[in-house]
């Protein structure tokens, strides 16, 4: 007995909603950012966006403006995310004692002193590199997106970006704050 090259269910590969289909693949990495910035694990976000999208694809029909479908979709996870919350179940336990704390984890202050370190690092790249350095790992675009946003060649993009971070390599008040 031979193994059917077939899939078994062939309607999931079809979709009811071919502009839902094409929403999610051009929007899906900026609503994955948000629901990442909701949940403090990487696999939770993605549970929480594919419960916000599932419910969004249920109620595609009565959206009247698909204009504003981001705002849809970010209410859907934040409504989520709060129900999710609502019902965790609370699992702390008293200690008399704290646990020390990890000597590698940066408080908060120094966050966002790196931060702006790095910021003003980036803000000192000519202003071609800086936005090929903003586009492709801020706004985590492709090469080839961000070559056809800016309108210059994919080796353009990956030379520009090779130079902007070696300058980033060689800032001196990037290497002294790291």
């Amino acid at each position: 007995m031979t193994a059917s090259a077939t899939p078994v269910c062939t309607s999931a590969s079809t979709a009811v909603y071919p502009s839902f289909t094409s929403y999610v693949r051009t929007r899906g990495p900026v609503l994955q950012r948000t629901a990442r910035s909701l949940t403090s694990n990487p696999c939770d976000a993605e549970d929480l966006l594919q419960t916000a999208l599932t419910k969004t694809y249920l109620a595609w029909e009565r959206i009247e403006d698909h204009r504003a479908l981001d705002g849809y979709v970010r209410r859907a996870l934040v409504n989520t995310r709060t129900s999710q919350w609502r019902k965790r179940k609370v699992e702390e336990f008293p200690y008399e004692e704290l646990p020390e704390r990890e000597s590698t984890a940066l408080d908060p202050a120094e966050q966002q002193s790196l931060h702006d370190v790095m910021w003003r690092a980036v803000r000192r790249l000519p202003d071609r590199q800086r936005a090929m350095v903003v586009l492709r790992y801020y706004e985590d675009l492709t090469e080839v997106q961000t070559a056809e946003l800016l309108g210059v060649s994919v080796g353009t993009v990956k030379s520009a970006v090779s130079r902007a971070l070696g300058k980033l390599r060689e800032d001196p008040e990037l290497a002294c704050a790291a």
